[in-house]
């Protein structure tokens, strides 16, 4: 299976978090900031191998919360 990874909101974002493709890992790429964005919504596509090659996706939400506050 491999993973891929489409910013839905903020579209500016994609710089902000990766996936391995492999494993469908989500790492961050840089600092979140709740003052920048509080709310980040993803997709994961997943793509098997196989003859046809079949596929899934799901939603991610991700809220940023202000600790400092």
């Amino acid at each position: 299976i491999s993973y891929s990874l489409q910013m839905l909101f903020p579209q500016d974002g994609s710089d902000v978090f990766g996936i391995e493709r492999k494993t469908g890992e989500i790492r961050l790429r840089s600092d979140l900031d709740f003052e920048d964005v509080s709310l980040y919504r993803l997709q994961v596509d997943a793509t098997d191998e196989g003859n046809p090659p079949l596929s899934g996706h799901c939603k991610v939400v991700l809220e940023v919360l202000d600790v400092n506050d």
